[in-house]
């Protein structure tokens, strides 16, 4: 499953996260130390480019964040993202830079790559989505299976057990989701492919492919 991996999944130039996700072969394997991680960034960063609105919030001073948002800690807000009105960032939120982060879009516990766009009615929790990644209106990750089991991630006939209850969706640069799509528990989405509106997906789709209507799979040409 080499191509799952964190170096086959993300150009990690495009993050403030680079060298934290570099210590990992696999990105859910990071999902654990997220909030940690956000908070010894936070102290790390310049009062002349970021405020600190409350404790471990941090947001660039050329982002937009509209007064209905909510931020709450820990967070990072990078330089030119928009937050738009009635987000909630519940804690543990990443946001790099030129991001859109919707309205009545909720986050937790995710690193959102630089020019990533959840701009309308997203759910977006325990997941990594990669740089220049869009999720279409309505589209969602889910992150907890409906028997509360350890989340397996699935390519075929192999899976990898992952030990982790509360997996989202992993998506790889340049991934396109369709408005109103399910991303189940261990979604894997490869770079450069696109999910058709109101799919229902689950396990590892390959990179540069584009998931069809009853989850057809085929690479782009």
């Amino acid at each position: 499953m080499n191509n799952i991996t964190i170096a086959e999944l993300y150009d990690l130039s495009h993050t403030a996260a680079k060298d934290y996700l570099s210590k990992f072969t696999y990105p859910w394997e990071a999902l654990k130390g997220i909030s940690n991680f956000i908070i010894e960034l936070g102290k790390t960063l310049s009062s002349d480019e970021y405020d600190n609105p409350s404790e471990n919030v941090w947001v660039h001073k050329t982002a937009k964040v509209f007064p209905t948002a909510y931020l709450g800690a820990p967070c990072i807000i990078g330089a030119g993202t928009e937050v738009r009105h009635g987000a909630f960032i519940r804690g543990s939120a990443l946001v790099g830079e030129n991001c859109v982060v919707g309205n009545s879009v909720e986050l937790k516990n995710v690193i959102l790559f630089d020019n990533v766009q959840t701009p309308h009615y997203n759910y977006v929790g325990d997941s990594i989505l990669g740089y220049k990644s869009h999720m279409g209106a309505g589209s969602i990750t889910s992150n907890v299976k409906s028997d509360k089991t350890n989340v397996v991630i699935r390519s075929g006939g192999e899976k990898i057990e992952t030990g982790i209850k509360k997996i989202g969706a992993m998506l790889g640069d340049h991934v396109e989701v369709g408005c109103n799509s399910v991303l189940n528990p261990g979604t894997v989405v490869g770079s450069n492919s696109n999910i058709y509106p109101t799919s229902c997906v689950r396990g590892v789709i390959p990179s540069d492919s584009i998931y069809k209507t009853g989850g057809v799979i085929v690479h782009k040409s």
